[in-house]
């Protein structure tokens, strides 16, 4: 793509999105689900020097649980003339949601719904989480469960610009029991998963005899991104329960990055050796004891960011100015999941 007709928010690399403008804005999920509040989630516009909401846009429905979300193209894949929609999936309704962020920016506007019967249909796969946009013309999400709430390792594809469901991405081959999060290096050819567990465990709610009966996940899962087969699984052991998020370093040369062990509070770097690849304990926190609890509660380790500004020394600082509450609302109170700012992020980003 050349310089003079490129989108806006499309970034040659890591340093050319850190001289972006600041962000005027930014996009907020916001679900009800164990609020006792029976209304849809909705996505929340926030101002970003004045830390308030000034729009919300529900959802058509109760009960969609929204969780991650991500944009219909990035600096990997260009898919037309800027981020004009975000792709936001129900977790546990298996919807997915498409809104145009192009003809009001400040207040999106549903513009298609992909039912859950569609999905099944087209994919065979339910519970949608981590959504990239990837070449070809296409946006791929992670999916976690079947039809019937077992667990699964699937992909599924949405053609970039019509919205419509194309069917899986994977080629054929063995796949993993789990899935959860994906990250990918286009230079590498390669693509990373990582585990949760059964939607039918974790969405009863928390069982610890589930662990023991091999219902929640401790693997990630690297594969061939141009042939899309799964190459090379590595076992993170008890150590490694539950690696959640994955990021790989945002230098599209890297061959290395990290992953949170959710469970186990645990932190691991991931690098090429060999050829193949494998995985380094860096980082553990330790469990807490807890009144009423059989065992230590760990921390959870549920995310993990790789900015691409920190400090010019390293580190961050909290802005203590910038604070949304979600609790007092009028139409009862939120939980505020996943943020992504006006012109794409440094968890949505991925450079070719």
């Amino acid at each position: 793509m050349h310089t003079h007709d490129k989108p806006a928010s499309f970034h040659s690399s890591p340093q050319e999105a850190m001289q972006a403008p600041v962000e005027e804005f930014l996009y907020l999920a916001c679900l009800h689900e164990g609020t006792g509040v029976e209304k849809p989630d909705f996505l929340a516009v926030i101002d970003a020097e004045q830390g308030r909401v000034i729009h919300e846009t529900p959802m058509p429905n109760e009960g969609d649980e929204l969780h991650h979300y991500g944009w219909n193209r990035c600096s990997s894949a260009c898919h037309g003339p800027d981020r004009s929609h975000l792709i936001v999936p129900g977790f546990r309704s298996s919807r997915i949601h498409v809104l145009n962020v192009t003809d009001d920016p400040r207040a999106p506007r549903i513009e298609k719904v992909i039912e859950r019967e569609e999905l099944v249909a087209k994919t065979g796969y339910t519970r949608p989480h981590t959504v990239h946009c990837m070449p070809g013309d296409n946006v791929v999400i992670s999916m976690l469960g079947d039809a019937d709430g077992n667990g699964a390792c699937g992909f599924a594809v949405l053609d970039a610009k019509t919205f419509e469901v194309k069917g899986r991405w994977e080629n054929g081959g063995e796949t993993p029991p789990f899935n959860y999060d994906f990250w990918y290096q286009p230079r590498k050819n390669v693509l990373l998963s990582s585990e949760f567990g059964e939607p039918n465990a974790y969405e009863p709610g928390f069982d610890p005899a589930d662990i023991e009966a091999g219902r929640y996940g401790h693997r990630l899962h690297f594969w061939n991104l141009a042939e899309r087969k799964l190459e090379q699984t590595v076992d993170l052991g008890e150590r490694g329960l539950l690696p959640f998020e994955v990021r790989f370093k945002h230098d599209p040369e890297a061959e290395e990055g990290f992953v949170g062990a959710a469970l186990s509070t645990t932190m691991w770097r991931f690098r090429r050796d060999n050829g193949g690849w494998a995985a380094d304990q860096v980082i553990a926190v330790e469990p807490v004891e807890l009144e009423g609890w059989p065992f230590p509660v760990p921390g959870v380790m549920s995310d993990l960011v790789l900015s691409m500004d920190c400090l010019p020394e390293g580190g961050m600082e909290v802005d203590r100015d910038f604070f949304v509450d979600l609790h007092d609302r009028p139409g009862g109170p939120a939980r505020a999941h996943e943020v992504r700012l006006q012109g794409g992020d440094c968890t949505t980003e991925i450079f070719q």
